[in-house]
């Protein structure tokens, strides 16, 4: 009987030490606000992380999430974003997506000029905030942001930068750049590579008329996971292209950051195009590469380890991201502060 309660005891006290443990890594050195923006009408919720120490006024970074259905936090996964821009004198600025949490509407019925406009309409809250220096706001994004940034960046006067994570240019040539190499990764044949790309243009003539859905799911069978919403959302939006609007921010610092492992996003097109559209380095354009990073900038080998995943998330969530992606952002306010200062980067 002693034998059992002495390990009893011993299970406990380790289950509280990980549990103390899991409780102090994911405690952030940031004061969170929840916070209500009217767009169109509708309501938006998210959250507004300042820095703990001072009263501000604070510098801004804009969140413009990726796809899908993400909430303010993105499950918690931004929150060492804020914690590190905090420590640059920065606030974070994220709603959830229209649907998502408390915020009105469905995100599925959104274009990138709608997302464009729901982000100009968040700046504009944000600078009349006293806490905010609204001579200090940018705007931080990733993935689909790609077609948002550059959007929001051309039509927003005195917008400080824009740190571009992970962007495509083209969304037809994305598509396809992502189709081909997730056949790769799943060893996929030659006949099986060859029917993938005939379905895939059998879709595109069907946008390009203006299909319905159910013409969709009558002309290419098994929808595979396309529901009427999503494809409501990708005839929208399939003809987006960034090149005219990153042409239009000619003089705006950028930061765009490239992951090593990304199947989403052919990285060597996007920075030619960048750099061919995007005077650098100076307060211009800045690349840079993490070779070890996933699309998400999570280090490849944790991404593919659910266990991994799991276990770093709830016990080291900083350590999540590939080496020095937090700090080079940090870095990055901190030029973009001394240019404007006249200092020397």
């Amino acid at each position: 009987m002693k034998a059992v309660v002495w390990s009893l005891t011993g299970l406990l006290l380790v289950t509280a030490g990980l549990g103390a443990v899991v409780i102090w890594q994911n405690s952030y050195n940031i004061r969170e606000e929840r916070v209500t923006i009217r767009q169109g009408g509708d309501a938006l919720d998210g959250v507004l992380a300042t820095p703990k120490e001072g009263r501000g006024p604070y510098g801004l970074v804009v969140f413009v999430h990726g796809d899908g259905p993400v909430d303010a936090t993105h499950d918690t996964f931004y929150r060492p974003l804020w914690e590190s821009f905090a420590r640059a004198g920065y606030a974070s600025l994220s709603m959830n997506k229209p649907g998502v949490g408390g915020s009105a509407g469905n995100w599925l019925d959104q274009s990138m000029e709608d997302r464009a406009d729901e982000t100009m309409a968040a700046i504009s809250w944000a600078r009349k905030r006293p806490d905010i220096d609204s001579r200090r706001i940018g705007l931080w994004g990733a993935s689909q942001a790609g077609w948002v940034l550059p959007k929001v960046a051309a039509r927003t006067p005195g917008l400080k930068f824009v740190i571009a994570v992970s962007p495509a240019v083209n969304w037809q040539q994305q598509g396809r750049y992502n189709l081909l190499a997730q056949l790769r990764e799943d060893g996929a044949s030659a006949e099986q590579v060859d029917a993938a790309l005939r379905r895939r243009e059998t879709t595109l003539q069907l946008l390009r008329r203006g299909a319905s859905f159910e013409e969709y799911r009558t002309e290419v069978g098994d929808a595979q996971g396309m529901t009427a919403d999503r494809w409501r959302f990708v005839s929208k939006n399939y003809t987006a292209d960034a090149t005219a609007d990153l042409r239009a921010i000619r003089g705006t610092p950028v930061l765009l950051i490239l992951a090593g492992h990304d199947i989403n996003v052919d990285v060597a097109d996007t920075e030619t195009v960048y750099r061919k559209l995007l005077p650098g380095p100076g307060p211009g354009l800045q690349v840079e590469h993490y070779p070890d990073a996933t699309h998400s900038l999570v280090k490849h080998g944790v991404e593919q380890s659910e266990v991994r995943v799991t276990l770093t998330a709830l016990f080291a969530p900083r350590a999540l991201f590939a080496a020095g992606f937090l700090a080079d952002q940090r870095r990055f306010l901190h030029h973009v502060d001394d240019d404007s200062k006249g200092g020397t980067a």
